[in-house]
């Protein structure tokens, strides 16, 4: 290990914890979409707004991930 590089075991460890989050953010985001969805059929539209900035911060975390496994190298 030199540097900034790692062995393939600890990037594909790496790689996994990653997905493992990513995954976790996009059923939040499901979650989200759901839970919004029935808001607003049951009337309620004040979470629309709460829930798209949630639901935008899940996709800010998500690409930052993705930046970081492509920056594994």
């Amino acid at each position: 290990m030199t540097g900034n590089r790692f062995a393939r075991s600890q990037r594909m460890t790496i790689v996994n914890g990653t997905l493992v989050f990513a995954i976790i953010l996009v059923v939040l985001q499901l979650w989200l979409l759901t839970a919004t969805v029935n808001g607003v059929l049951g009337g309620d539209t004040a979470t629309s707004l709460p829930a798209a900035l949630a639901s935008l911060v899940c996709l800010g975390a998500n690409l930052w991930l993705l930046r970081y496994v492509y920056r594994l190298d």
